[in-house]
């Protein structure tokens, strides 16, 4: 299996009560598809799943796996344990679980390689690994992220290493699995690079766009890829002025498209300073 395109890691939206707004949750990753995202990822960080009971999460996967059966989408869900990669047997809509490297306690390369050999051993379905060290803590080389392509049964990476950097470079050589942007800001100079598509938050806003973004670097059409990278990556950057989902969750809610701009607790509400300049940069692409 070769992931590719765009995937949505879809917010929780929250209704004036607190209560998780499935109705919204529905509708919104019904829009994302008609707007041109090939797939969805339900409880990926965008969607809060640290915050949410367990009965929550489960709703979250079943509504959002309801969806992508009736668009045929395919879907990732966000699964870091034994256990919850095991529940995934159960949802037949589910392609791949997006797992993050072990956060906090910096196993070294070695141990995060054995973790992710064990979990992708008894997984019904292929991992792909978020590597995203400014949150793990844990930086992998491109030593190490080729040998995760290597463990059977990993098929892919959702890659947020801040940047561009010469083990990006290097890793972007292997063939053997996909290579999903997670760096909103630097997702055009990646697919430049040659990765196959992305896991964007900052594509709930200018969807059409960001799937154009990835259309125009797989089909080789440099001049207008790189021109609408430098117009999206605006977007992208005010999207993440606070920590994510809350400005994203804010544009959304001043859309009309959820209905609050709620998150829970240790996430804040975004400041409206940020949000009107999301909905600035959104406007003038038009």
């Amino acid at each position: 299996m070769t992931l590719h395109g765009l995937y949505i890691p879809l917010i929780t939206p929250f209704g004036a009560d607190g209560a998780v707004a499935l109705d919204a949750l529905e509708r919104l990753a019904h829009q994302v598809l008609d707007d041109g995202a090939t797939g969805l990822v339900a409880l990926g960080t965008t969607g809060e799943p640290g915050s949410l009971t367990e009965p929550e999460k489960q709703s979250v996967i079943e509504t959002v796996a309801r969806v992508s059966r009736e668009r045929s989408a395919p879907l990732i869900v966000g699964a870091a344990t034994a256990e919850a990669l095991a529940a995934l047997a159960a949802v037949p809509e589910a392609v791949a679980a997006l797992t993050v490297v072990p956060p906090f306690v910096r196993p070294g390369e070695a141990g995060v390689l054995a973790h992710f050999a064990r979990l992708a051993e008894a997984s019904p379905v292929p991992i792909v690994v978020y590597d995203i060290p400014y949150r793990t803590g844990q930086y992998l080389t491109a030593g190490a992220l080729r040998g995760l392509a290597a463990i059977g049964n990993v098929a892919g990476v959702k890659y947020a290493g801040g940047g561009i950097n010469e083990d990006t470079v290097a890793m972007m050589a292997d063939p053997r699995f996909a290579v999903l942007g997670g760096d909103d800001t630097f997702i055009s100079p990646l697919l430049a690079l040659g990765a196959h598509g992305g896991i964007l938050s900052s594509a709930h806003l200018a969807t059409a766009q960001f799937a154009e973004l990835i259309r125009l670097w797989q089909a080789g059409d440099a001049t207008r890829a790189r021109a609408l990278g430098h117009r999206l990556a605006p977007l992208s950057k005010a999207l993440f002025a606070e920590p994510n989902p809350t400005v994203v969750k804010s544009a959304l809610h001043a859309q009309g498209r959820i209905p609050t701009p709620g998150v829970r607790l240790p996430l804040l509400n975004a400041h409206p300073d940020n949000t009107a300049t999301a909905l600035k940069h959104l406007a003038e692409l038009g």
